[in-house]
């Protein structure tokens, strides 16, 4: 199943891509709730979708590839 398994936490394993984005962001393996609870406070994130379409996190991402 799309080489996840050690990334998310057990009860997520086996999901469609479509069924893990729409999870919450705790589904990823080491997110706790209170890393939720952060994320949704500072970002409005709720689910790994939100997580990986943030604005702010992908602007990182491009200036690591660019710095890399």
């Amino acid at each position: 199943m799309l080489g996840l398994e050690k990334k998310l936490m057990k009860q997520w394993e086996g999901k469609s891509a479509q069924e893990l984005a729409d999870a919450p962001v705790t589904a990823i393996a080491g997110v706790s709730e209170g890393d939720a609870e952060k994320l949704q406070a500072a970002f409005n994130i709720k689910t790994v979708r939100d997580l990986g379409t943030n604005k702010y996190f992908r602007w990182a991402q491009g200036i690591v590839a660019l710095a890399d």
